[in-house]
């Protein structure tokens, strides 16, 4: 089946729910899931009637907590799990309803995946492991090792190309992986905690060079954590799961500005704003009449990163967008808000 004019991907009312009896269950509850009744029945929900739409070049993270269903959806969504009711579209295409051969294709040539396991073959090199998914496809040895050089360049590995996966650390085979799953060029880009077992530092490192990968490749990605730090540091929308159910899917700063449920509230209530929102999100609308500093600031800078300049400016910062045109104004006021609360910004109006 294909449907027009769709996102690159579409989820349409997708449940997954693990035990022999599901499907007459699901049938029976006309949609209305409840998880604790499912779970007296000896069934396990793991997607509970998950709908939104993925658009060509976004980036969205799925997180939750151990057991909120993040890597489950991921899996239906590339059929590497069979949902049990829904529909899941790729480029308009149903894959809920493509048989074996159809999907092989489509992994092939739309489809990359990371996981958490590096899955790197021990006996080949880092060039032979990343050229390996190309040889299958049937692409020559020249040039499945041309390309896989490319992407050696690509994710910072050149001069380990000849290194073996025992030689290199933990970060460096996560690069390894990454490149493999890059050379077949795909569409989609799926992964699965690929940073969680490395270490903080090269956790860091790998979430900048994956950062620095999507501004030049600006691949579909969905990318499973449940860091929700990790998420938002990456992602353009974050759709926080519990119990198999999407509870809110939104911009990072509308979710910690604005938390859809009281679970998001709780999930987000400890993260550092300044970290998370924009400048776009707290500014005020053009004043004409305003005396502005001398200061200008992007509205696409994140706060940290020019509190310092606005907290010693007395006038209002006029805020610009990417071709310089004034599209705000940022007041002190607000800055001192949203890095220490409203008592501050108080305290601060009375000492005027």
């Amino acid at each position: 089946m294909s449907v027009q004019n769709q996102a690159v991907i579409k989820c349409d009312s997708v449940y997954k729910i693990f035990g022999e009896s599901a499907d007459q269950m699901l049938k029976d509850s006309g949609g209305n899931v409840d998880a604790s009744e499912f779970q007296k029945a000896g069934c396990v929900v793991g997607v509970n009637d998950a709908s939104f739409e993925v658009e060509k070049g976004e980036m969205l993270v799925i997180m939750g907590l151990s057991g909120s269903g993040k890597s489950t959806l991921l899996r239906c969504i590339s059929r590497l799990t069979d949902a049990t009711a829904g529909n899941i579209y790729i480029d308009g295409d149903d894959v809920t309803t493509m048989n074996e051969k159809e999907l092989i294709e489509l992994r092939r040539n739309k489809m990359g995946m990371v996981f958490q396991s590096f899955a790197l073959l021990p006996h080949k090199t880092v060039i032979e492991n990343i050229a390996f998914p190309l040889q299958v496809k049937g692409s020559s040895l020249k040039n499945s090792m041309q390309r896989a050089m490319d992407m050696v360049e690509l994710v910072g590995l050149t001069g380990r190309e000849n290194y073996f996966p025992r030689e290199l650390s933990g970060g460096q085979q996560q690069r390894v992986g990454i490149a493999r799953s890059l050379a077949v060029e795909p569409d989609i880009w799926f992964l699965d905690e690929p940073f969680s077992a490395l270490d903080p530092l090269i956790r860091k490192e790998m979430q900048d060079e994956f950062l620095r990968l999507q501004a030049v490749l600006n691949k579909t990605i969905l990318f499973v954590t449940h860091d929700f730090d990790e998420a938002i540091r990456l992602a353009d929308r974050v759709a926080i799961m519990k119990d198999g159910i999407i509870e809110q899917l939104d911009t990072p700063a509308n979710i910690v500005l604005n938390p859809a449920t009281e679970y998001v509230r709780k999930f987000t209530e400890e993260v550092p704003r300044e970290k998370v929102l924009k400048i776009q999100s707290v500014m005020d609308p053009v004043d004409s009449e305003a005396d502005l500093s001398d200061l200008k600031v992007s509205a696409d800078a994140i706060i940290e990163t020019v509190a310092e300049a606005v907290l010693s400016e007395e006038k209002a910062v006029a805020v610009v967008d990417e071709n310089d045109n004034v599209v705000g104004l940022l007041h002190r006021d607000k800055v001192i808000h949203v890095l220490f609360g409203k008592s501050a910004s108080l305290e601060s109006n009375t000492q005027r």
